[in-house]
């Protein structure tokens, strides 16, 4: 009883939360139309390189050739912008996390620039980190000017909380993340009035999404029923296995960046990555390519369809193609490659095991290869879940995710500090 009390007395009154509701709604609505407006664009142009172009061309449209000459070109033009426009399109991706940096308003147009003609172009990574940066440099920048009593880290975490439930058409995703980050800290007040403006922005940008876009991560898969010892096995081998596959590249990452580094001009790194990302685009196949997120609705639709190698195969090649992507200089994010990786990985598992159910697997090796790549658990664990909407998983995920964790906890992430050594 006297513990309830003196909760209630820290405890922010309504009135202190009830000034941040319309910035946060705001800030919720914006950061959603621009992550739609960039993809859109991005979708668009996709359309015209992949597909119009070679039509016109007589070319096959993922013809080798035209892979390798697609990806080269963009590490080009991805290039040109980073050399040339102002602030070179933010600062070095590979030490970017979720919790971007509050850039000046001029470097925003470059890296949303940059950003967009990556997706188009084919490199396996996502718009999650530059688009977060542009939002919370906007947010900030307009916040400061049009309500400058506001504290100035409210308007960064607003946008960062938004963008997040854009990207998942859910504020879940972002109440989790925010969890996390506050983790050890010594806060003032309650923990639900530290997280209601943000839960507010990740709410009105998760809305605004699914009103828009009507996005959904599920991948439709059969659901797995009642679960046996065979899954509660099948699912902790899974998960470690694709948690050490993930180290395995983020082992790398510090070696493959310095390789790209050691060309010091990004008209030479940028390139020489598309032409790397080309060719392994051209030996993994045209679903290797690009962020990811729609061709592992494609590869779920028919688990039966490949063969175990080639789900390995893909597997493989989309690890590399990520890994150089990150490495070379491309703006963003490492999430979405890392899901695709994780679904080949589990529908590999049950190519190999017929017995082994695939929506077990997917989420296995979704759950694993995030817990590797982010080192964010409760993001890995809600990624995994909602791609197999499947509640008989969700226990299984959560005891899965414990031997994993000790794989990975500890050990270097995929991410750099500035100086070039891996952040932990």
């Amino acid at each position: 009883m006297a513990q309830d009390t003196a909760q209630q007395a820290m405890a922010a009154p309504a009135r202190a939360l009830l000034p941040v509701i319309l910035p946060a709604l705001v800030v919720g609505v914006g950061a959603s139309l621009l992550l739609l407006g960039v993809s859109a664009a991005a979708e668009a142009l996709q359309h015209v390189l992949w597909r119009n172009l070679p039509d016109a061309l007589g070319v096959g449209r993922y013809s080798v050739l035209w892979t390798i000459v697609m990806l080269t070109t963009t590490g080009v033009v991805v290039g040109l912008v980073v050399w040339k426009v102002p602030g070179h399109a933010g600062p070095e991706p590979a030490t970017m996390g979720l919790d971007a940096p509050v850039l000046p308003p001029a470097v925003l147009p470059g890296l949303l620039l940059a950003t967009a003609l990556m997706l188009a172009g084919g490199p396996s990574l996502g718009p999650e980190n530059p688009i977060i940066a542009v939002n919370v440099g906007l947010a900030f920048w307009l916040g400061r000017r049009l309500l400058p009593r506001l504290p100035g880290g409210l308007w960064a975490a607003l946008a960062e909380a938004a963008t997040i439930g854009a990207l998942f058409g859910t504020p879940v995703a972002a109440a989790l993340l925010i969890s996390e980050a506050l983790a050890g800290r010594q806060l003032k007040g309650a923990l639900w009035d530290n997280v209601f403006a943000p839960l507010v922005a990740a709410a009105a940008g998760a809305v605004t999404t699914t009103l828009v876009a009507h996005p959904t991560f599920d991948l439709h898969l059969p659901a797995l029923g009642r679960p046996g010892w065979g899954d509660l096995l099948a699912v902790l081998v899974i998960a470690s296995a694709a948690a050490l596959l993930g180290m395995c590249a983020v082992r790398a990452f510090p070696y493959v960046h310095r390789g790209f580094a050691r060309l010091r001009h990004p008209m030479l790194a940028l390139p020489a990555g598309g032409l790397v990302l080309g060719l392994l685009g051209a030996l993994g196949g045209h679903l290797t390519l690009f962020k990811g997120l729609d061709e592992v609705g494609e590869i779920a639709a028919d688990p039966d369809g490949w063969s175990a190698g080639e789900f390995a195969t893909m597997t493989v090649v989309k690890l590399a193609a990520l890994l150089v992507a990150a490495s070379c200089g491309f703006r963003g994010g490492r999430i979405f490659p890392a899901v695709f990786v994780g679904v080949a990985f589990g529908l590999c598992a049950h190519a190999l095991v017929p017995g082994v159910h695939p929506a077990l697997g997917v989420a296995a090796g979704v759950l694993g290869m995030l817990l590797a790549i982010t080192r964010q658990g409760w993001v890995s664990l809600f990624t995994a879940a909602v791609l197999v909407s499947s509640p008989e998983i969700i226990a299984l995920l959560c005891i899965a995710s414990l031997p994993a964790w000790l794989l990975v906890t500890g050990r270097p992430q995929m991410q750099l500090h500035a100086d070039g050594t891996p952040v932990r």
